[in-house]
């Protein structure tokens, strides 16, 4: 993996899965702005992220 791909690698939240390349919902945290990626296994099964800037949970 080249060091551009490496930088742009997201990981899923919830399970920690690389989800570079799969269907997957990247928004920002509702309370700081924090980039939060999750992939569309744990969003289906409302599994619980924190961010990792600020520790706001959600489903």
């Amino acid at each position: 993996m080249s060091d551009a791909e490496q930088r742009h690698a997201r990981q899923c939240v919830s399970c920690g899965i690389n989800i570079s390349g799969m269907s997957a919902a990247t928004f920002d945290c509702p309370d700081c702005g924090n980039e939060i990626s999750r992939c569309s296994k744990c969003r289906k099964q409302s599994n619980l992220y924190e961010c990792n800037e600020c520790g706001f949970l959600g489903p």
